[in-house]
């Protein structure tokens, strides 16, 4: 059996259009294995009362890829907070990085992953409405004390001498104490020993005088005599 020119033109061409077909689903299998920017996102949470930002990679090829977070100020000012390597999978690679984020804030995320991808997060990350709280409880105030009533302008005021000093009536006293019926008054000669002494006094002039008297009388009688 002879072999045409014409069989070996078209044993060619099919295999020419058989390596083209191969080359053209290998080339969109590897499309489709390849980084893209479609497997990265990114959400701001929060780890107790801090906030964070954290990137996810789903890339199945595992293509290592830079992540740069950049924060959005007041006027389109833009600041790096952060930049970090990571390798995605199927099931899902995070990086966090630590900001703490004002609510409304924005921020842009852009992803380096060459060949494939050198572009940002389509439509950027807006933080929540509401900031991290932190979980422990806040105590309850304690009741502040009432203010005490104070005593009206109107009343006098016990002095101090007055309160502290007592009768002296009520001051317990190691004298005797006087007999009934006695007074604190001086004493007098109804309540003395003036009496006694006064007899005695008169007694002793009276013999005094009786003494004179018969003295005065011897010397008469002598004189007559």
């Amino acid at each position: 059996m002879s072999i045409t020119r014409r069989s070996v033109r078209r044993s060619v061409r099919i295999l020419g259009v058989a390596s083209a077909s191969a080359a053209v689903v290998l080339g969109m299998s590897s499309s489709a294995f390849a980084c893209n920017i479609s497997e990265f996102k990114a959400e701001a949470k929060c780890n107790g009362d801090k906030g964070v930002i954290v990137v996810t990679d789903t890339d199945a090829s595992g293509t290592p890829a830079t992540i740069t977070v950049f924060r959005t100020n007041n006027g389109g000012v833009e600041k790096q907070i952060g930049e970090q390597e990571v390798k995605g999978s199927v099931l899902g690679t995070s990086v966090t990085f630590s900001e703490k984020w004002k609510p409304n804030a924005t921020y842009r995320v852009h992803v380096t992953a060459s060949p494939y991808v050198d572009e940002d997060i389509a439509g950027g990350l807006t933080t929540p409405a509401a900031a991290c709280e932190s979980s422990t409880p806040t105590p309850p105030a304690s009741p502040k004390p009432s203010p005490s009533k104070s005593t009206p302008a109107g009343s006098p005021t016990p002095s101090a001498s007055a309160s502290s000093s007592a009768p002296a009536s009520a001051a317990p006293s190691n004298a005797p104490s006087p007999a009934a019926g006695s007074s604190n008054l001086a004493e007098t000669g109804a309540n003395s020993n003036t009496g006694l002494i006064a007899g005695i006094a008169g007694a002793l002039v009276v013999v005094g005088g009786g003494a004179v008297f018969l003295g005065m009388r011897r010397r008469g009688t002598r004189g007559n005599g």
